[in-house]
């Protein structure tokens, strides 16, 4: 067991995929010499080499393309974005080829592609989206967003075994931010599967990412109103575990959705229609959405601030829906 950061925790991860499985390969921009944007995969071309660690061109298009083509061949692609918002460079590739191949011809297209993303280091607009809810439509594709060094060394090992194309969401605040106790063996975190965070008995809050851990320190605010919150960490966004949200859910009888991407045509939006549709007789108020604000992501730090939830506001938030 070792006590290391988020961003450690996938390198630890993708590693000991690499030292597994040799049709596991890694490929993006500076990913090699350089070791990332990021260092995610700092020394990784020593150790195994360049044929392994790929340094390519800028194309977003090209990396996404090419590891759908290596996929087919029967290797396990990992491909990185700098940053997640350049995705939508490779968006054809992605979404009209690699999350349809399965479905034309029941070929696998086992690939994953990182995406460093979120806001809180005051990067502008162009280096801080959430986009998971762009890809959310999208049959075909698996979605994971880790809020935890334990989760993502866990999910960065199912997101490379499965046959699936998968996103992997990785955020950027997080990198260096949290630590936590991870074991130096082997395990995986089934995706589709979520995590109860907090127990509690009076509000459910469902949430993912960066949001875990201000909504885990909302949650103790409520506790000098005595109003118990059960935080729920989705861990996989694509697909949701709607078993576990529902059963929370009619247990508690209300029910609040918290993420850092903006709120209109968010993943929030899909999951209260869930609710609605199937605890509808269980809910005792309506259900409340905290999100950034629907504007492109600010680099000024107060208005980014301003414009993303925090353990503030998602206080405040179930303070009303306590009180409804």
């Amino acid at each position: 067991m070792s006590n290391i950061t988020y961003i450690e925790a996938i390198s630890k991860g993708l590693r000991e995929e690499m030292q597994r499985d040799e049709s596991v390969f890694c490929l993006g921009e500076d990913i090699g010499a350089y070791g990332g944007a990021f260092k995610v995969t700092k020394g990784f071309i020593e150790e195994f080499g360049e044929e392994r660690v790929i340094d390519t061109i800028l194309a977003e298009a090209a990396i996404v393309g090419v590891s759908i083509g290596a996929a087919l061949m029967g290797l396990r692609p990992v491909a990185e974005m700098q940053f997640a918002d350049f995705i939508s460079n490779g968006w054809n590739q992605l979404v009209n080829m690699g999350a349809k191949t399965h479905y034309r011809w029941g070929a696998a297209v086992p690939m994953v592609i990182r995406l460093p993303s979120g806001g809180g280091l005051h990067a502008g607009p162009f280096h801080s989206q959430n986009p998971e809810a762009w890809f959310f439509h999208v049959p075909g594709l698996k979605l994971v967003a880790p809020s935890t060094p334990y989760d993502a060394k866990g999910l960065i090992k199912s997101a490379v075994r499965d046959n699936n194309p998968v996103l992997y969401f990785e955020h950027k605040y997080l990198y260096r931010h949290v630590k936590g106790e991870v074991p130096d063996d082997d395990y995986t975190i089934p995706i589709g599967k979520g995590e109860i965070k907090r127990a509690g008995k009076d509000i459910t809050l469902i949430t993912y990412g960066s949001m875990v851990q201000f909504s885990l320190e909302a949650a103790e605010n409520l506790t000098e109103l005595g109003v118990e919150v059960e935080v729920l960490d989705l861990r996989s966004l694509l697909p949701f575990d709607k078993e576990m949200i529902l059963a929370s859910v009619r247990k508690t009888n209300r029910a609040m959705i918290v993420h850092e991407a903006t709120l209109t045509g968010g993943i929030g939006g899909e999951i209260s229609a869930c609710i609605t549709q199937d605890a509808f007789e269980y809910l005792d108020a309506p259900v409340k959405r905290v999100a950034s604000i629907d504007t492109p992501v600010p680099y000024s730090p107060p208005l980014e601030t301003y414009f993303m939830p925090n353990t503030e506001k998602i206080t405040s938030a179930l303070t009303e829906l306590a009180e409804y």
